[in-house]
């Protein structure tokens, strides 16, 4: 058993490794790929490193569902990886040394954000209207994974227009003068092919680790599992901060969480056949969906504020508010779940 786990933990080193070094890739392959096609850093962020970032949490997901069994360990991955992405806003606010980084933005972000509350709100309402009625019992899929899945796409098509108004491109000189648009796509595709790969890789490696530690369910997807299904978007938003293209970075974050939570947990209602998702998941997951809430309301509200802070300060009050959020939200998650 012991040889067999220290194999688990050299997966999960190794599998994090492929992706931190294809992820430097695919940030500055989406990067050009704005810059060439003249679309906004806040709309390839969402959609196209977003989507590539967000394909692992898709894939435990469903998996956790069909194979394990396990609809806990899904909801736990989609809604932790949530405040995980949050952190890594804290943490690029960190990393970036030049003010807080969230007054570089546009308004696009701030619009992510709030679309980004708005299906995690829908999902808080299905976890507590689900459990208290009979009503849905014999349904496939829930009503709320409808309204859910519509929110969703209403979303991508708004923060399109809402990007387009802000000019898209932000209207810099070309920095890619060498790279071709094509040699771009490829590069990405062939980048995000190799990290989703990987992250599905470390998705089960990790999937299998609960098991060996014989964890909880609920604590594991929300943290253990929802920290190495975020290894992409960490690896990507750095990668994006060391560009000097922070709006990429903040939007990826903020896109993957209207993904995770409009797209994965829609698709995780669809195939659990035998229930509502929400009805089959535990009540401490609306206390993980509230507090994601509460972290993105902190990031969005820096968004419109705008508030300068000294060069050189170590730790914005936004990155601190969202660091303690998330310690107070993994204590209340471990001792309800």
């Amino acid at each position: 058993m012991d040889s067999d786990l220290a194999l688990l933990w050299l997966q999960l080193v190794a599998a994090a490794a492929i992706i931190l070094l294809a992820s430097t890739r695919l940030a500055r392959s989406a990067d050009v790929i704005s810059e060439k096609t003249g679309l906004g850093r806040s709309f390839v962020g969402v959609v196209l490193l977003a989507t590539a970032t967000s394909l692992p949490e898709l894939g435990t997901g469903v998996s956790a569902i069909t194979v394990v069994g396990a609809p806990d360990l899904a909801a736990g991955d989609a809604l932790g990886s949530c405040l995980v992405n949050l952190l890594i806003v804290a943490l690029a606010d960190l990393y970036w040394g030049r003010g807080p980084v969230l007054t570089r933005l546009t308004t696009a972000p701030a619009v992510v954000g709030v679309l980004g509350m708005a299906v995690i709100a829908i999902t808080v309402i299905a976890m507590f209207v689900h459990p208290s009625t009979q009503w849905f019992s014999g349904w496939h899929v829930s009503p709320f994974t409808v309204v859910l899945a519509a929110a969703f796409m209403a979303a991508m098509y708004l923060l399109y227009r809402v990007d387009r108004s802000d000019g898209g491109s932000d209207g810099s000189p070309e920095q890619y003068t060498s790279t071709s648009l094509a040699r771009a796509v490829v590069v990405y595709t062939a980048s995000a092919s190799v990290v989703i790969a990987s992250s599905v890789w470390l998705a089960h490696t990790g999937e299998g680790l609960t098991h060996a530690m014989g964890w909880n369910a609920s604590f594991v997807g929300t943290q253990f599992l929802a920290i190495s299904t975020s290894l992409p978007e960490l690896a990507t938003s750095f990668a994006a901060l060391r560009l000097g293209a922070p709006e990429l970075a903040i939007s990826n974050l903020l896109g993957s969480n209207l993904f995770n939570v409009g797209l994965v947990l829609s698709v995780d209602d669809l195939v659990l056949m035998d229930t509502p998702l929400w009805s089959a998941i535990a009540p401490v997951h609306a206390v993980t969906a509230v507090f994601a809430i509460l972290m993105t309301s902190v990031v969005v509200i820096a968004l419109v504020v705008r508030r300068a802070e000294p060069r050189g300060q170590l730790l914005t009050l936004e990155s601190g508010a969202l660091i303690v959020l998330y310690a107070v939200a993994s204590v209340m998650v471990f001792a309800l779940g």
